[in-house]
């Protein structure tokens, strides 16, 4: 079974709300929590302490069981102790999360009236810096059409913020994009300094047209928006005065490679429930993902101004995971921050290569790393605090992995029980089993109900022989951020070290079990999970990286 057929055949089932088969289809369908009821009457502040209260019970269940199964209390056995803890804090909040998405009815979604027409003005801000045009070009020539089809295109307005720098990239730009601006589709601008990168892109625009505009519709190069859906998230923010920042849901576009679609896998199956889920208990107090989200100028111009963090990379300077922090900035002048989870006409391109994903969470691994210095700003929302934290763990989780696998695989913990661990284990498959449940809905087919069964086991199957691959990257861009390096590893020569595809990871895999074999060769079947994917990883990164033409 290969992860490139069955995603193709679950296309033909759709994603839908409520789970069918029997007597669990009779106990969902009356939801446990009724998303819109929530969100729109403000209760999710009592949903938030619950989930906190489950996250913490969680954690501290396995927390306690980890203890009570240790032999003998040593250095060791204590760090294994703090570090498991943490882990299980992590995946009892994305577990938690992902059980309020199963059990909560979807989320409505209040479409404008016919002839509706916006009150305020709308920016549509795509900004680039350097990307191939041609992609960019064709949506917002689509986005043109779609706009006036769906009656809006009065009051909306196109700019594309150019930040690129290279003289044949910005000729490339222009005359890819002079049909739309000839056409009037577009207003072009391009920066001759590109100071602050994006958020000062974004900063120029309004001190030039933020005037003339109510909204502003934040979009990467890379991002897809239909005119349905602006029109829907305006005619939202119309309603409620107070929200500052509205973030849509994403789905990713068809993929190229394997790689590319068992991402677009992984976010079909979990991603809806997830979503949910998270949009009920952050409620106002959500966050900002850097695009595709309709943010309030006036918001955005009291309290979206970053600060310039002392000192210089890669802890100081430009913050580069701006978002979450514009966000808390909003959040705690008294904007409300939301999350519309529907994922309808908003998508954007995932990286379709393992290189280009590493390229990419080695800069978003600095920028949350950032946040460190963020997270004890005076007067953030504590779910403000909670996104910074989430976010630095989500780096910081690959080198915590690691020394459990070595702490424990090395005999330095003496435990009487590896229950603890296959409970942490149940906490990382849960996101998983929720969105299968919620997704198995879609259909009375027995047959479409196999399919998406196959699908669901290809994609765990596949996650798990990556998820040691991504820890040892993870563990290099944290030390490299550490050890001052800013944004990439160099070489004492200053250029990039080039490796063939996988052999960094195998290096890796060889290390650990080389370790494992000479101090405690017992254990080495325990961390065979971990170590045979690294080894394969000249074998597996290639497989995956490679072309398919199977969309899905």
């Amino acid at each position: 079974m290969s992860i490139h057929v069955l995603p193709g055949q679950i296309a033909a089932a759709p994603v839908r709300a409520v789970l069918r088969p029997a007597p669990l289809r009779r106990f969902l369908a009356r939801p446990v929590l009724n998303a819109p009821t929530l969100s729109q009457a403000g209760d999710s502040y009592w949903l938030a302490w619950l989930q906190a209260a489950m996250t913490l019970t969680l954690t501290m269940m396995i927390a306690a069981g980890f203890a009570a199964a240790i032999d003998e209390w040593t250095l060791a056995s204590g760090t294994a102790l703090a570090l498991l803890t943490l882990t299980a804090a992590t995946l009892s909040l994305g577990a938690t999360t992902a059980l309020i998405g199963l059990l909560a009815s979807p989320m409505a979604t209040v479409r404008p009236l016919p002839g509706w027409q916006p009150i305020g003005r709308t920016a549509v801000l795509l900004t680039m810096c350097g990307e191939e045009p041609s992609g960019p070009a064709r949506m917002l020539s689509e986005l043109a059409m779609d706009l006036e089809r769906q009656g809006i295109n009065h009051t909306t307005t196109l700019f594309v913020l150019s930040d690129t720098r290279d003289p044949d990239r910005i000729a490339l730009e222009e005359e890819t994009l002079a049909p739309l601006i000839d056409a009037g589709q577009i207003v072009y601008r391009r920066r001759t300094e590109n100071t602050g990168r994006k958020p000062g892109n974004i900063s120029d625009w309004l001190h030039s047209h933020g005037n003339r505009f109510d909204y502003m519709m934040t979009l990467d190069a890379d991002s897809r928006m239909g005119a349905s859906r602006i029109a829907t998230m305006v005619e939202r923010m119309e309603r409620s005065p107070q929200t500052g920042l509205l973030q849509a849901g994403m789905r990713l576009v068809p993929a190229k490679s394997r790689f590319g679609k068992l991402q677009r896998l992984s976010a079909r199956l979990m991603g809806p429930t997830f979503l949910t889920g998270f949009a009920l208990w952050t409620g106002d107090a959500g966050n900002y993902w850097g695009h595709n989200a309709l943010i309030r100028v006036k918001a955005f111009r009291e309290a979206g101004h970053l600060p310039k963090l002392s000192g210089s990379a890669p802890f100081g300077g430009d913050i580069l995971s701006h978002d979450f922090v514009e966000a808390a900035l909003m959040r705690r002048a008294g904007w409300k921050i939301e999350i519309d989870a529907e994922t309808r006409a908003s998508a954007e391109d995932g990286p379709q290569t393992l290189a280009e994903f590493h390229k990419r969470d080695r800069r978003w691994c600095q920028g949350n790393l950032q946040h460190s210095r963020i997270i004890g700003m005076a007067g953030l929302h504590p779910i403000s605090r909670m996104h910074m934290a989430v976010g630095i763990m989500g780096y910081a989780a690959g080198p915590i992995w690691l020394a459990l696998v070595i702490l424990l695989s090395a005999g330095l913990v003496p435990a009487a029980s590896i229950w603890p661990l296959l409970a942490v284990v149940t906490l990382l498959l849960m996101p998983k089993v929720c969105g299968l449940l919620r997704n198995l809905g879609s259909t009375n087919s027995p047959r479409a109900r196999k399919i998406m069964l196959r699908a669901a086991t290809a994609e765990l199957v596949m996650s798990s022989l990556l998820a040691p691959i991504v820890m040892i990257r993870h563990v290099l861009a944290v030390g490299s951020v550490l050890t001052g390096h800013d944004c990439g590893w160099k070489s004492t020569t200053g250029r990039r070290v080039n490796l063939p595809s996988g052999m960094l990871e195998a290096a890796g895999g060889i290390a650990l079990v080389a370790l494992v074999a000479v101090v405690n060769p017992d254990a080495l079947l325990f961390m065979l999970p971990v170590a045979a994917p690294l080894l394969a990883a000249p074998i597996l990164v290639p497989y995956l990286d490679r072309q398919h033409d199977v969309h899905i």
